[in-house]
């Protein structure tokens, strides 16, 4: 039974002065408690209900409040990199290379087979020189 069961349906009876036997009494008693009981029932509900509602909102704060910051983060770093980019050394180096003007160009490759063969057919032609004007001197 609940505390107190003979204060509020009770009285209401006893206003009308109606004559009630003790097991309406216990059943009055009853039916207050049950009420009580789903209405403290009905009030946790709510209660578990509000907080986990605040934090489940508290999570998602703190959610977009950490994506912002690194969103921010991200941005900062970004123009970190572009004034890097953007160093007045570099950019005097660029517009130096740029302002050049290439005249000329030259490229040189050496093939040593033709320099070999080129080589040595002039000794070959020197030594048949040589031993020709020896054998017309001679």
């Amino acid at each position: 039974f609940c505390r107190g069961f003979e204060s509020l349906p009770l009285r209401s009876y006893l206003q009308q002065k109606i004559v009630i036997n003790s097991k309406e009494k216990k059943s009055i008693a009853l039916l207050h408690c049950k009420k009580k009981a789903l209405a403290e029932k009905k009030a946790a509900a709510d209660k578990k209900a509000a907080a986990e509602k605040k934090a489940l909102a508290e999570k998602k704060a703190a959610a977009d409040k950490k994506a912002a910051a690194d969103k921010k983060a991200q941005a900062e770093k970004k123009s970190q990199a572009r004034k890097k980019v953007n160093s007045p050394t570099q950019v005097n180096s660029q517009q130096k290379r740029d302002s050049r003007t290439e005249l000329l160009t030259v490229s040189v490759s050496l093939n040593t087979g033709k320099i070999v063969s080129i080589a040595s057919i002039g000794i070959l032609a020197s030594a048949i020189l040589v031993s020709a004007m020896v054998f017309i001197a001679g």
